[in-house]
């Protein structure tokens, strides 16, 4: 009888540990009945003992299994609904102890109202002699008083006459698991960061808004948001800050566009589902506004971040029919108001369509444009404020073969969105070394380096086989690098510039002056030289502001003994106001535009020992 009772009691147990009720129910009840018939024996008395012990010790196993099933197990007279049987998970469920609800009834127990509704259930299952299953209800009565969400079966136990004899009820609290699915269900379509519907929720809401649309002849707009200069505030004050501005401008978009379906659909993207036939004065009303409100400093505990918002915006149906036609313009629409200078609102124009695809064009032949020999090294001189040249900085340039010389500022952020300047820029590296090591000359030759190159591949290795394969001595190589390079991880960035510098390469931090941080990394790395942004040398007869910015750098760099070159020096008002402040070093086509080495052969000393550049 044990055995048979605990193999019917792991019958009643899924794979996954979860209790099937209705087995359980049948199997408590059963056994109860089993239990409470009258023993029968015609033979000796030794024999009829031996039966009474047998069921003394069924019934105490019994008891001993339904005290210590994990789920609430109660019976009930069905004459008087006088509670006769609580187990241990059964005192926990409800709260109570056993003494306080065993001989009594429910409205003894319970607040009236659950009293209906419990006799109600009990004088059901007892007319209809049906079992009762309820699945995932509430319970107003539950753990210490709280509402809990429940799994119950109730069924009647009838005595050999057939009248009714016991109600035998099981519970099973399946609050946290419902709680969980239904988390597992939310986190499944909304975004974690800022619990804003995510990319696939935002797809089924443009499904059913097209499907709606088609039937009623509606319209309505996408908008597609990019937040401005997120990146850069992220990795310059970190990932907590930026996870804090993210969250700020999430609430202030929804808040906006309270009427619209918000959606993040991934790093700094969102999107945004305007209610059907929005006219288009108040779409573009609302990105205005959008944009003008993000723009706004948020203010992220002691953190003022600034970040700006781009809006690219579709309309269906003259937009697109579909879905990914619908995103795709307004992608396009995003790409062009980026372009042109961030913090702008733009709509689809069917232009942006082959400008987008042009871009994509463009992305595909830059992979192959090294297998061909499409790109170039150029050469622009560097020299001394007095004119005497002392060497060049190593320039890529893209040769298509049919779309002609494409400008640098167009391809190699292309490069590094795909990842292609990693090879590119190992190239360009092998390229201007080898050529530095065969000018008669030993002039020195600058290379710029790419944040991406120091994220991926491992750039200390391949510096170090280029200069072997090569023969050009280290400390003829300069590296130019940004302020990017060490904006993210900056321990590991600083680890490499420091290996580099070991092996006597010289490192100068290239646009100095144009980032946030410039300042602070000077006192993190002894870089061997700063150059002056272009932009500020350009400006310095038009605004006294970029001279005096000029000044201040040339200060500083004084102080803490670290040379400088001044970018963009076309003019001799230019290289006299550098020359009086003691700038050492410039680079412009007042020394010479960027050309093939073959423009510069007497500078390198294939005709000429030294020439200035006058």
């Amino acid at each position: 009888m044990h055995r048979l009772f605990a193999e019917q009691l792991r019958c009643a147990i899924s794979a996954t540990e979860q209790v099937d009720l209705s087995k359980l129910g049948e199997l408590v009840s059963a056994a109860y009945e089993t239990c409470d018939r009258p023993l029968v024996t015609n033979g000796p008395v030794q024999t009829r003992d031996r039966a009474e012990e047998e069921l003394l010790r069924t019934r105490e196993f019994l008891d001993i299994i339904i005290e210590n099933i994990p789920i609430a197990v109660f019976a009930k007279c069905a004459k008087s609904s006088r509670y006769i049987l609580l187990n241990r998970a059964g005192e926990i469920y409800y709260g109570l102890p056993r003494e306080q609800m065993l001989g009594r009834t429910a409205e003894e127990i319970f607040p009236t109202d659950v009293a209906h509704v419990v006799n109600e259930q009990d004088r059901r299952v007892v007319a209809s002699g049906m079992p009762m299953f309820l699945e995932e209800h509430l319970l107003e009565v539950g753990v210490k008083g709280r509402d809990r969400v429940v799994n119950s079966r109730k069924m009647l136990i009838t005595d050999g006459d057939g009248d009714p004899q016991y109600l035998v009820g099981v519970i099973e609290d399946v609050t946290e698991r419902v709680t969980t699915r239904q988390r597992i269900s939310h986190l499944a379509h909304h975004d974690v960061l800022t619990e804003l519907p995510n990319r696939s929720a935002f797809n089924a809401a443009l499904g059913e808004r097209l499907e709606r649309a088609q039937e009623a002849a509606t319209s309505f707009a996408v908008l597609s948001l990019d937040l401005d200069r997120f990146k850069e505030v992220n990795d310059v004050f970190g990932h907590p800050v930026g996870d804090m501005l993210m969250r700020a401008a999430a609430g202030r978009l929804a808040t906006e566009a309270e009427d619209a379906f918000v959606a993040r659909i991934g790093g700094d993207e969102f999107m945004i589902l305007m209610p059907d036939n929005t006219r288009r004065e108040d779409v573009l009303a609302l990105a205005e506004r959008l944009v003008e409100t993000i723009g706004k400093e948020l203010e992220v505990d002691d953190y003022l971040s600034h970040v700006g918002l781009s809006v690219g915006i579709a309309f269906y149906p003259d937009d697109g029919v579909n879905a990914a036609t619908l995103l795709a313009n307004a992608d396009s629409a995003l790409y062009r108001a980026k372009r042109e200078g961030r913090g702008r609102v733009r709509c689809f124009e069917p232009k942006m369509d082959q400008e987008l695809r042009d871009r994509r064009l463009l992305q595909h032949d830059l992979r192959q444009a090294i297998e061909q020999n499409q790109l170039l090294a150029y050469f622009q001189p560097q020299a001394r404020v007095d004119g005497e040249v002392i060497g060049f900085e190593a320039l890529l340039r893209w040769n298509h073969p049919t779309r002609g010389f494409v400008p640098p500022e167009e391809f190699i952020p292309l490069a590094e969105e795909n990842g292609v300047i990693v090879q590119i820029g190992e190239w360009i590296l092998r390229e201007a070394c080898r050529e530095a090591a065969s000018w008669p000359r030993p002039l020195q030759v600058a290379v710029n380096l790419s944040p991406v190159q120091f994220q991926a591949g491992d750039l200390e290795r391949s510096i170090h086989q280029i200069l072997l394969e090569t023969g050009l001595a280290p400390t003829r190589l300069e590296v130019e690098i940004t302020e990017g390079v060490l904006i993210g991880d900056f321990t590991r960035a600083l680890n490499l510039l420091r290996r580099l510098k070991a092996l006597g390469i010289r490192i100068a931090m290239d646009d100095f002056g144009t980032g946030y941080s410039s300042l602070s990394y000077l006192q993190s790395f002894p870089f061997d030289k700063i150059k002056i942004d272009r932009g500020f040398i350009s400006n310095l007869e038009a605004t006294p502001q970029s001279a005096e910015i000029v000044r201040a750098v040339l200060s500083l760099a004084h102080a803490l003994n670290i040379p400088v070159i001044a970018e963009g020096v076309e003019t001799e008002a230019q290289r006299t106001f550098l020359a009086r402040e003691a700038c050492e070093e410039m680079q412009g086509y007042l020394v010479g535009p960027p050309d093939r080495i073959e423009r510069y052969l007497d500078l390198i000393g294939v005709t000429v020992e030294r020439r200035l550049y006058a």
